[in-house]
């Protein structure tokens, strides 16, 4: 089993994503992986990319560590009427592929870009 948790889920470009990733009853062999990651959500083909990979070495079967990873520049996280960009960050036990997955916004002030079909002045 793996958890995972953030100190929060906002934040702006260059900011610090920090958090603890726990574990137990791993097998001895196993790995786990923690990613940065976005992905597309809605209309058309998903689009993922992994950002960031910080390997994690269990050292016990049962166990905890804390992660600091940094907020890129861009891109933002957004929402539109077809398609919504979406970043998280995720632990994965490897080769099993369990995973625990926690989404974020990364953007100007914190939040996501909201975009609009049509200008509203174009009425």
């Amino acid at each position: 089993m793996i958890e995972l948790r953030l100190n929060k889920d906002q934040f702006v470009p260059g900011q610090e994503i920090s958090g603890e990733v726990s574990w137990s009853d791993l097998k001895e062999s196993a790995r786990i992986e923690l990613r940065l990651i976005w992905y597309t959500a809605g209309k058309g083909t998903r689009d993922l990319e992994v950002v960031n990979v910080q390997p994690i070495d269990p050292a016990q079967v049962d166990g905890s560590q804390q992660f600091q990873l940094r907020a890129p520049d861009f891109p933002f996280s957004f929402s539109g009427k077809l398609i919504s960009l979406v970043w998280a960050v995720e632990a994965v036990v490897l080769p099993s592929g369990n995973a625990s997955t926690v989404p974020i916004t990364i953007g100007p002030g914190g939040v996501e870009v909201v975009v609009l079909s049509k200008h509203p002045l174009d009425d």
